[in-house]
């Protein structure tokens, strides 16, 4: 049965001497891998489609169970070619693409990740790009993914004091990597794996989960703040996934020339 719907290469993998398995991001069918025939000789019709971070209008052959369809078709929507040409760039958006196919399971739809994505790639083409766009698509994504850190109530005990801001604002706080959460005094435990939160971290965290893409790359944020809430993120993000998590660099190099 052939179907149609709209992707972002995530990732193309080299099968064979001629062939891609390319996995897309959609909206209909969430992480989906197709089996591309002959993309890379010369005169193959996808052309430039199946390059990473490539939005496509694409249709796909195959039964409803088959695990590996193959791609008849693949027309370019948007070619956010700048951001791949750009090293630095493409590097930091390496890492949202590794969200994404290390936290979602095949076929299992998310438009609303799918949208954050189009439009986090959108606003990076057109402005540039800053750290706070990156945090906050790592910080949104976990949240549609149902991965965030918990950091309004003890992840032990689950006292609500955090959510009073007269509570944090001029303490530091113990972010627990095992238990993917603000600790209190009381349950904090020698030993623990953990991460110091100022009170203003947690509340710049909070602000981030409140707004919208629409404002989020005209908001100015303290490099100080950025930088205390990207390691958390960070470091939830790679003890989440653990021995699991792959580099950036091993990303990069497992992309065809």
């Amino acid at each position: 049965m052939l179907k149609r719907t709209k992707g972002i290469v995530l990732r193309s993998t080299v099968f064979g001497e001629a062939d891609l398995i390319v996995t897309y991001l959609t909206p209909e069918y969430g992480l989906l891998k197709v089996f591309a025939k002959s993309p890379r000789k010369v005169k193959s019709r996808f052309g430039s489609s199946l390059e990473p971070l490539t939005y496509s209008r694409i249709s796909f052959l195959g039964k409803e169970e088959s695990a590996l369809p193959r791609l008849t078709q693949s027309d370019i929507i948007r070619p956010f070619q700048a951001l791949r040409e750009d090293f630095r760039t493409f590097l930091s958006l390496s890492e949202i693409l590794e969200l994404n196919l290390s936290f979602l399971a095949e076929r299992d739809p998310h438009p609303e990740i799918f949208m954050l994505l189009l439009t986090t790639l959108s606003k990076i083409e057109g402005t540039g790009g800053n750290a706070l766009l990156y945090l906050y698509y790592k910080i949104k994504f976990l949240q549609m993914a149902g991965y965030s850190p918990k950091l309004d109530v003890c992840g032990t005990c689950g006292d609500a004091m955090l959510q009073n801001d007269s509570a944090v604002a001029d303490r530091r706080h113990a972010f627990c990597l095992p238990h993917g959460a603000v600790v209190c005094s009381r349950c904090k435990r020698e030993g623990d794996a953990s991460m110091s939160l100022s009170g203003g971290a947690l509340r710049f965290y909070r602000s981030l989960l409140q707004w919208n893409s629409a404002v989020v790359d005209r908001i100015s944020a303290p490099e100080s703040l950025l930088s205390e809430v990207g390691d958390v993120i960070d470091s939830h993000i790679r003890y989440a996934l653990g021995p699991f998590r792959v580099s950036s660099r091993k990303y990069l190099e497992s992309i065809p020339s």
